[in-house]
């Protein structure tokens, strides 16, 4: 237990000496605790935060990230919170930072590469040790810039052939195929989808729709509606299709919100699910399989993209030489079948 700090005065900035006195140690290891945790004996680690905490002390992270070149930051490049459909992700990965030592700045690009670029340029200055980004798509300005700064980087949540770094994620093509093949595989053959105009999402629609095509199904429409995904836009979604009679026998959403909003508008209007028209989403939400009926959907492992991201970036900062074999991590996905499709 740490004892009470008497030595500092009311009024007068806490210094680390002070940490030190009060937690029993000397003050090199209060700064190993708070620059390297992992470095230091958990009961050693307990005792200087207890100190910190009983003085107040607020370390100089600034200075304390230019004598040992680590600003223990990563930033978290995100398009959107207003939905769920990466928070197992974000858990996972936050989580396994903190236990190393790390803190995590998030950043929210909207979809937009020219907000990232802006963000980018804001993030940079404080040269995280690691930089998580939301996809593969970026632009030019971003793909320089990060070639330039040479920080460990993850792209999550998607796959391409030429990634800027490490990837961790999976194909949102095959994503689109392998549902077109369930639906195909079920007897649909008229099909409406309701997306958002994100370029993964618009990537799993394209994909879909070539697919039926080979199998000689055309699509009847599509619902595309601005990001960010809510009930109130997937209502608005179902709404279009059914005001212009193109809803089918299967609508196929792009999150598995855009579905609970179109099943609340068939609810509203007497259509059955799956009886009159069946609904089909992507994401597989915590919430999707108590909707009612519950939600046919495709299940990404978040939690597990989290943590293997957080792996990737923990083993490139510890050596850097790991660059010459950088990671490729397909996690792969899930059609689950429920009761609304």
């Amino acid at each position: 237990m740490a004892k009470r700090c008497s030595s500092s005065r009311a009024g007068t900035t806490p210094t680390l000496i002070d940490v030190a006195r009060v937690a029993g140690v000397s003050p090199i290891t209060v700064s190993r605790t708070l620059g390297r945790p992992e470095a230091v004996a958990p009961a050693t680690r307990r005792r200087v935060l207890e100190a910190v905490r009983a003085t107040a002390y607020v370390p100089n992270l600034a200075a304390g990230s230019l004598a040992s070149s680590r600003s223990r930051l990563v930033a978290i490049f995100l398009p959107t919170i207003a939905n769920s459909i990466f928070a197992d992700t974000v858990q996972a990965l936050t989580e396994r930072l903190a236990v190393a030592g790390y803190q995590t700045l998030l950043g929210l690009t909207g979809y937009s590469a020219e907000q990232e670029e802006h963000l980018l340029e804001a993030v940079l200055g404080r040269r995280p040790d690691g930089i998580v980004l939301t996809g593969t798509e970026h632009s030019q300005v971003s793909r320089e810039r990060l070639a330039r700064v040479g920080i460990p980087l993850v792209e999550a949540w998607d796959l391409c052939a030429k990634p800027l770094d490490m990837l961790v994620g999976f194909s949102h093509e095959a994503v689109g195929a392998a549902v077109a093949q369930y639906l195909l595989g079920k007897g649909y053959r008229r099909v409406s989808l309701v997306s958002l105009d994100d370029p993964r999402g618009l990537r799993r629609c394209n994909s879909l729709i070539a697919t039926l095509a080979g199998h000689g199904v055309a699509p009847l429409a599509t619902a595309l509606l601005p990001a960010p995904a809510t009930l109130a836009v997937g209502r608005e979604g179902l709404a279009r299709l059914l005001d212009a009679g193109a809803a089918g026998e299967v609508v196929v959403c792009s999150s598995d919100t855009l579905a609970q909003g179109v099943l609340a508008e068939a609810a509203s209007r007497g259509v059955r699910v799956p009886d009159d028209l069946a609904v089909m989403g992507f994401g597989d939400l915590s919430c999707a399989a108590h909707c009612h009926p519950p939600l046919s959907t495709v299940r990404i492992d978040g939690p597990r993209i989290g943590n293997a991201v957080a792996e990737a970036l923990l083993a490139r900062i510890a050596e850097p030489a790991l660059a010459r074999t950088p990671l490729r991590l397909d996690v792969g996905f899930e059609v689950v079948e429920r009761g609304s499709a």
